[in-house]
Parts: C-alpha cells; structure tokens; sequence
C-alpha cells in the first residue's frame, strides 16, 4: 500500500508546523513497518527553510517516542536517514526517510495531516 501525505502551507494540527517543501509518501511492508519518505530539491536560498521542516519531523518524533528511536528490527518504534547532497552545484537535495512500528505510524500520520 502506497499513499501520499500532504500537508502543504498549513499547520499541522498535533504540532503547529507548517510545512511547505516535505511531501511524505507512505507505504507499508508485510511485517507491519510503515515507510515515510519525502524529498526536497531546492536553491540554496531555500534550503535552510528545508533543514528546518526536517528538523520540526524529527523534534516531534524524539518528543513522542524519545526512547524507542533505532532500527526495527530491534524492536524500536521508530527510526531515520537523513540524506543532503548538492545537485549541479546549485541544487540542495534533501530526503528524509522515516520508518515506524503501526502505533508510531498512526500517531506520524496524524501529527502530519495523512488521512
């Protein structure tokens, strides 16, 4: 199952963040692992506008679940890969990738507007 969600220019209602450049798409596997990943490509005006949504993501998971970040397959609730590169040399590629256990899922689906 593979879904978009999107919570473009206004704020998130568990958080009060508004998010402009983060799209997550989100997809589940058959172990009950819920994938949400979001890329940006932006100028580098932008790009620090960009950090900061990652950073408003990730606050909010250590806040919610601050003892359960690591990977799955230990047991965790959640966890995340942050990538940043630089395209061309003028745009900034950032992709942020968060993995979470179905009650982590259903709290991030909610605190970023999903459906």
């Amino acid at each position: 199952m593979s879904s978009v969600v999107e919570n473009r220019g206004s704020p998130c209602p568990a958080t009060d963040a508004t998010v402009h450049y983060l799209i997550f798409d989100m997809s589940d596997d058959a172990h009950g692992v819920t994938t949400f990943e979001a890329m940006a490509s932006t100028s580098a005006a932008q790009h620090a506008a960009v950090m900061s949504e990652v950073q408003q993501v990730l606050d909010w998971a250590w806040r919610s679940f601050p003892h359960t970040h690591g990977p799955m397959d230990e047991g965790m609730d959640w966890d995340h890969d942050l990538q940043v590169g630089v395209e061309d040399g003028q745009w900034h590629a950032v992709t942020l990738t968060v993995t979470g256990s179905p009650r982590f899922a259903q709290e991030f689906a909610a605190a970023f507007g999903a459906e």
